[in-house]
């Protein structure tokens, strides 16, 4: 199974839409993940278009009410244990290092976080650390910037980032 993931968005402020590289990225997956910082629910409906959307709440999504978007997502995909949530890299790894403090009987076999803005995969002690960085706003420099794609096959997830540019650079 393929997963697309997505974060700090920032749109309208930043972009009027979801650049047109993402649906390109999101092709043949089939749940869209949004790690928070979402501003409109609009881009939900965009990203709806691709596949089915979950989102985490993000610090600067104030007035979005949609069902979709929770603080956190807990899910189980092709039995692995997936968590979606908006927060820093020093909050998504404690809860793999340290998952009881946060309620969990066990660590995450993913966690899925935004925020920083800044693309990272990383393994701690045997999960998955996936930032999907900023489509629009990477770095927080307004220009095309990086989703991921999740993959989820025989019990084993990897991530890899795909930076947006490249695609642009294809279709010049």
């Amino acid at each position: 199974m393929r997963i697309g993931l997505i974060s700090d968005t920032h749109i309208p402020e930043i972009a009027k839409c979801l650049p047109d590289e993402v649906r390109e990225a999101f092709s043949g997956v089939e749940l869209v993940l949004h790690a928070g910082d979402i501003y409109a629910d609009s881009v939900l409906d965009e990203l709806r278009e691709i596949a089915p959307v979950l989102a985490a709440r993000g610090d600067d999504d104030y007035g979005i009410r949609d069902k979709r978007v929770q603080e956190v997502h807990r899910i189980t995909v092709h039995g692995l244990d997936l968590y979606l949530t908006h927060s820093s890299q020093f909050w998504a790894r404690s809860l793999i290092e340290q998952p009881q403090k946060h309620g969990l009987d066990k660590a995450p076999d993913v966690v899925i976080f935004g925020h920083t803005h800044r693309e990272v995969t990383h393994s701690v002690l045997g999960s998955l650390l996936v930032n999907p960085g900023s489509a629009t706003f990477p770095y927080y420099q307004q220009r095309l910037g990086t989703v991921a794609i999740l993959t989820l096959e025989n019990g084993h997830a990897r991530a890899s980032i795909v930076q947006l540019q490249d695609l642009a650079r294809r279709g010049e």
